[in-house]
């Protein structure tokens, strides 16, 4: 049941990066790291005093640091770049379809601090349009974690995967709850974490944790719910959103993000090519966000687990 799943403890899921990057480093002496200005940020002082000779500070120049990480691969190197979400994708969109994608480079943008739960940094930082604009992108795969333990087994991951990757986490401590060993996470695997039959929830990111609370309301009203962790946006594990919506015959998608364009948007394709049902939408709604404490900005622009639980209400209410 919901109820079984035990938060270990609280951390930041850019905290699983910087040990999972420090391990990189260890397995992989090709892996290079390069940032624009934000060491601090992303947790690389181990890297950084380890690997010295596999750090390369750029200064805030992110598309300088995209285009250098392009030539590193065409050397054999691993380059992981490391900026903040935003940064990572509208600053420098050119420089990676052009330099990286086209031509299948195998790069990983490692991308921090994204969506509202970033807070008091506000709109500028807070980009909820990443994920659509990186899935578009042919070639590219993206990679939305859900805790600590697993951004840190991602990051490990990518090392080992060929072509350029997406991989977005946040800033604020956060329930920690998969397995410490990373074994429950397979790039491309969705993690089912609950099995129910009477609705599907899909989430990503912060946002699993969420469905999580939701799926426990859900359960004390007596409904039975189906909770998979989607932390691989593309490619999407077809196979799992339609075994689990030919169960269900209804589902509810959760993320920190644009409901244009994200995770709601993949898992809607899929129904509709395979097995058609009834979605509800949790995510921000075709808006910019704002300064704020991070759970202050979820609960405003409906992201809360109160507002997960009133979608699945609704979606069943549709389903009949």
């Amino acid at each position: 049941m919901v109820k079984d799943i035990q938060v270990l403890n609280e951390k930041e899921t850019r905290g699983g990066f910087g040990e999972g990057i420090y391990e990189v480093g260890k397995r992989y002496p090709e892996a290079i790291v390069l940032t624009a200005d934000l060491a601090g940020s992303f947790k690389l002082g181990p890297f950084m005093k380890d690997f010295p000779d596999r750090f390369i500070e750029v200064g805030i120049a992110e598309a300088n640091m995209m285009g250098i990480a392009a030539g590193l691969t065409i050397g054999g190197k691993i380059p992981f770049t490391t900026t903040f979400a935003n940064f990572s994708t509208g600053r420098v969109y050119d420089q990676i379809r052009q330099s990286i994608a086209y031509s299948g480079k195998n790069v990983k943008i490692c991308a921090s601090h994204a969506g509202l739960t970033l807070g008091e940094d506000g709109a500028t930082h807070q980009i909820l349009e990443d994920i659509g604009m990186m899935k578009m992108m042919p070639g590219m795969t993206v990679i939305v974690p859900c805790d600590f333990n697993q951004t840190k087994a991602a990051t490990i991951a990518i090392a080992s995967y060929q072509g350029p990757v997406y991989l977005r986490f946040g800033r604020p401590k956060w329930p920690n709850f998969t397995k410490e060993d990373g074994s429950d996470f397979i790039i491309g695997k969705a993690q089912v974490l609950n099995e129910g039959t009477d609705i599907s929830i899909f989430a990503c990111g912060h946002l699993v944790w969420k469905a999580i609370e939701a799926g426990r309301i859900l359960e004390e009203k007596g409904y039975s719910v189906e909770l998979i962790n989607i932390h691989t946006i593309k490619p999407l594990d077809t196979e799992a959103i339609v075994k689990s919506i030919s169960k269900t015959k209804c589902a509810v998608t959760c993320e920190e993000h644009n409901i244009f364009g994200g995770l709601g948007d993949s898992i809607a394709q899929v129904a509709a090519r395979n097995f058609p049902v009834p979605i509800e939408y949790v995510g921000t709604k075709d808006t910019f966000g704002e300064s704020g404490k991070p759970e202050e900005l979820l609960k405003k622009y409906g992201l809360d687990s109160p507002d997960i639980v009133a979608a699945a209400e609704k979606v069943l209410a549709r389903k009949g």
